[in-house]
């Protein structure tokens, strides 16, 4: 030991020791740097893929929720007491079937927040769920997504804005070839928001202030960076840590990691695919946990679990059952069959063929089912 410490000694006293001092301390700084840059490297790639995997996730779950709305929507224009108000031009006898339907929707479906609104075909209030006191009142002004229903009567879902921004799908109630009006089924966001909060996701959905002009209703309404909190069941103690962070950034990346949250940023569109404002998600640290955990057996372009997808499948009658070919119905078919490692290859192949689908496609897709069920009311 003795030996030791005078070799030490000596070397401390040779001209050896300071250069290779600094080499050495050079070469652990260097490793330091590198370790936390390719951590950082390592951390930003899976917080992006895993970003990636929720916006997929979330913009399926809207499209769902569009189309669930119009599935509703598609079975009460074809109402045969509704058409015969119509043709009768009865406004309170419209009134009456509009509330007991929604009445007994509220009670026995998950649509709790759902208006019921029956249009001329010029576009005036003939009858609604909740009153009597705006009939005989035009809506073109308060609902540009309707100047399009002029020259198009296809059916059309989207989030729009009015007196307030909510999910809106408006179809034509036809006798023949004759349009007699339009049905408008309409629901609040804090439903969707309600959901997502189930999953881990704070939502604020927030509007252009420029559309308060025709929004009247939500003039009262918070701000957020410009922007008008559209959904009333946000999140109100999250509102000064997202004033707090880079805005700007988070507008660029759409997304951004700060604090342990996790904040993603997505356009919001109209029916008419014009960007009306943005949805803001936001996640804990526990939420993006969990998320990353569970998104093994759930499937990013439906938001249904497999259990649901097979279902949905085994309830196809048609070969195709809306799709282009038998190819693509058997691999989504197939998902909910595989093992977890093979499962992320076929869900990224699937996602990349219904990429290729039009919406009205995919509408058909999912609605292929509930229109089989669908009955058809006859005018006495």
């Amino acid at each position: 030991m003795t030996k030791i410490i005078k070799l030490v000694s000596m070397f401390k006293k040779s001209n050896l020791y300071t250069p290779l001092l600094f080499t050495t301390s050079s070469l652990i700084v260097v490793l330091i740097l590198i370790s936390i840059f390719f951590y950082r490297e390592n951390r930003d790639d899976n917080i992006r893929i895993l970003s990636d995997h929720i916006i997929d996730d979330f913009q399926s779950a809207l499209s769902f929720e569009m189309a669930d709305l119009l599935s509703f929507s598609l079975a009460l224009s074809e109402d045969g007491n509704l058409k015969n108000a119509l043709m009768a031009d009865d406004e309170e006898r419209g009134y009456r079937i509009l509330r007991e339907t929604t009445k007994r929707f509220k009670k026995y479906t998950h649509l709790k927040s759902l208006r019921l609104q029956v249009l001329t075909p010029d576009f005036f209030i003939f009858a609604r769920s909740w009153g009597m006191e705006f009939v005989g009142m035009p809506l073109l002004w308060f609902r540009e997504d309707l100047d399009l229903k002029q020259y198009n009567k296809e059916p059309k879902v989207g989030m729009e804005t009015g007196r307030m921004l909510t999910f809106k799908a408006t179809i034509p109630i036809v006798s023949g070839d004759k349009i007699l009006g339009y049905m408008d089924v309409i629901k609040l966001i804090d439903e969707f928001a309600t959901k997502l909060r189930k999953g881990g996701i704070e939502l604020f959905a927030l509007m252009e202030s420029k559309y308060l002009k025709q929004a009247t209703l939500m003039r009262d309404f918070p701000y957020l960076h410009d922007f008008v909190i559209s959904n009333q069941n946000f999140n109100r103690q999250l509102v000064d840590d997202i004033e707090k962070i880079n805005w700007k950034q988070l507008i660029q990346k759409h997304y951004l990691y700060s604090k342990d949250r996790l904040y993603l940023l997505e356009p919001m569109y109209n029916g008419k695919g014009r960007e009306i404002g943005k949805y803001l998600l936001v996640l804990a640290s526990d939420a993006i946990e969990r998320y990353d955990k569970r998104r093994e057996s759930i499937s990013y372009f439906t938001h249904f679990s497999d259990d649901d997808i097979g279902r949905v499948v085994a309830s196809w009658s048609r070969p195709n059952a809306g799709f282009r070919d038998s190819y693509d119905k058997e691999l989504i078919a197939s998902l909910p069959h595989l093992k977890s490692d093979m499962k992320k290859d076929m869900e990224r192949e699937a996602i990349g063929v219904l990429r290729e689908y039009t919406k009205s496609e995919l509408i058909d897709i999912i609605l292929y089912n509930k229109h089989q069920q669908k009955k058809i009311g006859q005018i006495r």
